[in-house]
């Protein structure tokens, strides 16, 4: 066995790697028994966490947007939005627990495909042939509550499939506006996947009548150029900048909340 001289103290927090008392060898835990501290758990990753009660998660609405509140930590909800979007056909392309965003990718809504008879006999073996001519991705992005809850926001972004040329004999794929109504439908979905009910009329109901939260921005026109006037909190103010640029489509690539600054890579819409 190795013997530590009395000047090197310095020990992991983490005691998950602590060497087994015996043999009169100094250990970790008993280490931090005599300073009298006790580290913290960490937070196993793949945590089972059990289903929510509806009085744990509300749903807040300010103008179009709405966002869920939930009593639980990012790192608790992480997980549990990974297995949401994979059960509802979506692919998650891009993550970044640091940031607290996650982005799906492209994926073409097949319940807007028309039904009928003969729709149902050759889409058992011709089924690739039927397209909606639309294609849906969602960023969902997390952020901490001061009294530990966290605030999910889930912004959508669509595209669809046009006719372009003299002829109309080619298609492309062009931009479409954010649909707010199904960003409140996964809303609903993602509420009633954290409750464990399979009965979605609560999720519904909380998503449709939301908490009304006033508008508190304005657009102030100055000689040194224009700029947006918030009369709320910081802490409010820089969430809703954020879901403002998934909104648009930008990519957050870091950001410093202490100096209040976004950084975001742009990408011309009409590139």
């Amino acid at each position: 066995p190795l013997d530590v001289p009395p000047d090197l103290t310095q020990l992991q927090k983490d005691n998950r790697y602590a060497i087994p008392d015996g043999r009169g060898v100094a250990t970790a835990s008993g280490f931090q028994q005599q300073r009298g501290t006790q580290a913290a758990a960490p937070v196993a990753a793949g945590e089972q966490v059990g289903p929510l009660n509806t009085g744990d998660m509300r749903v807040e609405r300010a103008g179009t947007q709405r966002w869920l509140v939930v009593k639980q930590t990012p790192e608790q909800l992480w997980p549990q939005l990974k297995q949401f979007w994979a059960d509802n056909g979506f692919t998650v392309v891009s993550e970044s627990a640091a940031a607290g965003t996650m982005e799906t990718d492209w994926a073409e809504n097949r319940a807007k495909i028309p039904q009928g008879v003969i729709r149902d006999t050759l889409g058992r073996v011709f089924n690739s042939l039927y397209s909606t001519g639309e294609r849906d991705k969602f960023r969902t992005r997390l952020e901490r509550a001061a009294d530990g809850s966290t605030e999910i926001y889930i912004s959508h972004r669509g595209m669809e499939e046009v006719l372009v040329g003299s002829s109309k004999d080619s298609t492309t794929w062009t931009n479409r506006p954010n649909d707010p109504g199904m960003e409140a439908q996964f809303l609903g979905k993602l509420m009633a996947k954290l409750s464990g009910t399979p009965d979605a009329k609560t999720a519904e109901t909380a998503v449709q009548n939301p908490v009304v939260a006033p508008q508190h921005a304005k657009l102030v026109t100055a000689a040194g150029g224009d700029y947006v006037e918030v009369d709320e909190g910081f802490d409010r103010a820089w969430r809703r900048v954020g879901l403002a640029l998934d909104r648009v489509g930008f990519t957050v690539e870091d950001r410093d909340r202490v100096q209040g600054t976004y950084f975001v890579r742009y990408v011309d819409p009409d590139a």
